[in-house]
């Protein structure tokens, strides 16, 4: 079947419930913030700022920028509550994917429809809990210049808050991607105000969850600016060109 040009769906979706679609583990996640938070503190502060942006409760969808290796963990240990990020699907292997696993990360295929991924992200949303994305795609400057449609898809299926997330200090200026914070650094994590939209009944169009898109990512540009200024920080710039991920075609990307 071709797909509707104006839907991203050719059929009516199946209805997400604890029957059909289990929900990512929870309980090692609970356990294990705190004493990840500790380990982080041995190492370097952090510092968080903006938490009362993120509601107490209710579904909520965490978009974040995206510029260093730490910034998924730091967003799950540091989080005003427990978070399952969507987590590249080639991350689950070995030791690290056990880990992923037994703390409800969701993997995600980048390279091909994955209805799987949205399922459960739609689950924990369903049960009031808080889904995590970068919308970048990949580790980069962090300037939001890449935005994919994923925090602004599921905004729209669910009606959940969106709460920007600004990274700071994951990365110096010229450091690796696969870099982390040095002994002794000052990482910030702000919290910046809500993004909200009315849910969407299927179908929706592809120009709607655009529009819903470059929204978010204007908003979140906005709450950027505002994290920069408070902190008094400015953004890492670039990765090498040799380290960059390969990431599908299919963002929002700066002409």
């Amino acid at each position: 079947m071709t797909p509707d040009p104006v839907t991203p769906h050719p059929v009516t979706p199946r209805p997400v419930t604890p029957r059909t679609v289990p929900h990512p583990r929870r309980w090692f996640m609970r356990i294990a913030r705190r004493p990840a938070r500790a380990l982080v503190r041995r190492r370097f502060t952090v510092r968080v700022h903006g938490a009362d942006n993120h509601p107490t409760r209710g579904p909520v969808v965490v978009a974040s920028n995206h510029i260093g290796l730490a910034d998924g963990p730091l967003m799950v240990a540091f989080g005003p509550r427990p978070v399952h990020a969507l987590t590249k699907q080639e991350a689950f292997t070995g030791k690290l994917g056990l880990l992923l696993s037994a703390a409800g990360q969701v993997p995600l295929d980048r390279f091909a429809p994955d209805p799987g991924a949205i399922r459960s992200c739609l689950r924990v949303l369903g049960a009031g809990g808080v889904v995590g994305v970068f919308p970048e795609g990949r580790r980069g400057a962090g300037d939001l210049g890449r935005f994919h449609r994923g925090a602004g898809y599921l905004a729209m299926v669910t009606g959940a808050t969106v709460v920007p997330l600004t990274v700071l200090g994951t990365r110096e200026p010229g450091g690796s991607a696969e870099s982390w914070p040095a002994r002794g650094a000052v990482v910030d994590l702000v919290y910046g105000r809500p993004f909200t939209v009315d849910a969407v009944p299927w179908p929706r169009t592809q120009a709607r969850v655009r529009q819903v898109s470059l929204e978010l990512r204007e908003h979140m540009r906005t709450e950027l600016a505002r994290a920069l200024e408070l902190t008094g920080r400015t953004l890492p710039g670039p990765v090498d060109a040799t380290e960059l991920d390969v990431d599908p075609p299919t963002a929002l990307v700066d002409d």
